[in-house]
């Protein structure tokens, strides 16, 4: 296990102490638990929002013998001039 040092403002101690103690846990058990649970969460969101991204098919631009549209027809969009 390796140890570290954080700067908390007075209030913020307090309030983490008064938690972890409810949880009846030490400081350093609280703060270890809520940055895996909160790291563990970030990889899970990336890992839904790439399952989704990965899903959607992709557009086709063109069809055969086509031109590819220019730059001007891509931003053509009523979207766009809000």
């Amino acid at each position: 296990m390796k140890n570290i040092t954080i700067s908390l403002d007075e209030n913020l101690a307090r309030m983490a102490r008064i938690r972890a103690a409810e949880q009846d846990k030490s400081l350093s058990r609280f703060v270890a638990d809520l940055l895996a649970e909160n790291l563990r969460n970030k990889s899970d969101d990336r890992t839904k929002f790439l399952r989704t991204y990965r899903s959607v098919k992709p557009v086709r631009l063109r069809g055969p013998g086509e031109k590819l549209p220019t730059r001007e027809e891509l931003y053509d969009r009523e979207l766009l001039r809000r």
